[in-house]
């Protein structure tokens, strides 16, 4: 569920204050029923309630009711659209267009390696869908430190290609350094992206969150835990990060510097 976040405008939803804007409850719409902070995506409307699926796939049905929802953190009166929606392709998580009935393919020699669990789920979260109809198998390494030597025992070839998605990959870090190492010598088989930020967690958008931005972390200082610290969260890391993966729906809720280094590494596993 996405933590709930407050306008000013919000602080006594069922007093009477000006009316909210009203927005036609579309399918696929995401919302958030105020009393309860129940956040789902419309699956349907009809006279007088409206029908949210939560990501674990939980209905339930809400009343109309003047300001009853929240809409990427704005009051508003949900209303039964005019007219009925147009059939449209449903599409995955990652934007991409879903294949009803499709199987998931037999796995792929080639392989994806990200640097951590939380990587890996982020990536499961958003391009799931898509690795599982490509083949594309997604395995985490604990670090980067040893990759060279992850590298050289993957063996990978023109048949059996190796992507290789790096945590702030700016120049001058030890990572750009090792990434350089690995590539430096190969014949394109083996491809090392990244994004600037200290960690994923910084590669989920701070409005998804609920927060203005991500905080600042003295060095020195766990980064993680800082931003816990920094945030008012209890120091539970692991609670930080099933709070913050609980936030993303979609690709929408990335910075493009994620999205754009994770559909380069599938174009080049599946070459």
């Amino acid at each position: 569920m996405r933590p709930r976040h407050y306008s000013a405008d919000l602080t006594a939803p069922w007093k009477k204050s000006a009316p909210a804007p009203e927005v036609p409850a579309e399918p696929d719409l995401v919302v958030e029923e105020v009393a309860t902070g129940f956040c789902g995506a419309v699956i349907r409307c009809e006279a007088g309630t409206v029908t949210l699926e939560d990501r674990f796939g939980k209905h339930r049905a809400f009343p109309l009711a003047p300001r009853g929802f929240l809409l990427e953190g704005r009051v508003v009166t949900l209303v039964r659209p005019s007219s009925p929606a147009p059939s449209r392709p449903a599409r995955t998580a990652s934007g991409s267009l879903a294949v009803p009935g499709a199987r998931a393919r037999v796995a792929r020699a080639g392989r994806i390696y990200v640097e951590g669990r939380h990587d890996a789920e982020l990536v499961e979260k958003v391009w799931g869908d898509d690795l599982r109809i490509e083949g594309v198998v997604v395995e985490y390494l604990e670090g980067v430190d040893d990759l060279q030597a992850v590298v050289a025992d993957f063996a990978p070839g023109p048949d059996a290609r190796l992507g290789v998605l790096v945590d702030h990959l700016v120049p001058g870090s030890k990572e750009s350094r090792i990434a350089a190492r690995v590539t430096g010598a190969g014949d394109g088989d083996v491809l090392v992206v990244g994004h600037p930020y200290v960690d994923v967690w910084q590669a989920v958008k701070p409005s998804s969150l609920g927060i203005p931005a991500w905080p600042a972390v003295p060095r020195g200082e766990d980064w993680k835990t800082g931003v816990c610290r920094a945030l008012g969260w209890p120091l539970d890391t692991g609670a930080a990060w099933q709070r913050i993966l609980g936030s993303v729906h979609s690709y929408k809720d990335l910075e493009p510097a994620l999205l754009g280094a994770v559909e380069r590494l599938i174009d080049h596993v599946t070459a």
